[in-house]
């Protein structure tokens, strides 16, 4: 009985430790202004990490471009431009709004909405300060 009295309390230490990485992680958002362009002028966009993976997701109001291969696209702190997935989901009608950015992306100030069937950038969102 005396090892059970020892056990819970680091059990118990354990649980907590975990739901407050858990929630920290989860509180770390930070959302862009709204999104300007010609195509893509409607909504945010957030950045968060989720399980150690850097993720964009548009807010509910941000409209999907019509448009052949809506794109999305970050731009960092040096400029440097990187095409991620489509918006568009083939052979059906499903978007995809929320994406994983790659780990060697350093760092994100904009996010782009790239048509790449017609190479012209439809509208893009920033970030107040860089974030990663």
């Amino acid at each position: 009985m005396k090892k059970l009295n020892r056990i819970f309390p680091a059990i118990a230490a354990l649980a907590l430790l975990a739901a407050v990485n858990s929630f920290a992680a989860k509180t770390d958002v930070h959302t862009s202004a709204m999104f300007q362009g010609a195509k893509a002028n409607t909504g945010t966009v957030m950045h968060y990490v989720e399980n150690g993976k850097s993720m964009l997701k548009v807010s509910d109001d941000f409209k999907v471009p019509d448009t052949p291969a809506p794109t999305w696209r970050v731009v960092d702190s040096q400029g440097n431009i990187y095409t991620l997935d489509a918006f568009k989901i083939k052979g059906g009608n499903g978007q995809k709004r929320e994406v994983e950015v790659p780990a060697f992306v350093p760092n994100i100030v904009k996010v782009q909405v790239y048509c790449a069937w017609a190479e012209v950038l439809l509208g893009e969102a920033s970030f107040s300060s860089a974030v990663k």
